[in-house]
């Protein structure tokens, strides 16, 4: 569960663990890495995956 993951918005890596928030699309969660980052991509998230 620990680890770097990449914000699919501004491909930032931050860690899992101090991700801002998550998304659920098509089965895969994303994180992200501020809540503007998170808004963007729930907006279109094909555009960002």
């Amino acid at each position: 569960m620990f680890g770097k993951v990449k914000d699919p918005v501004c491909k930032k890596k931050i860690k899992r663990a101090e991700a801002v928030d998550t998304s659920e699309y098509e089965g895969k969660l994303y994180y992200f890495c501020s809540k503007d980052c998170k808004d963007k991509f729930e907006k279109n998230p094909s555009k960002y995956v």
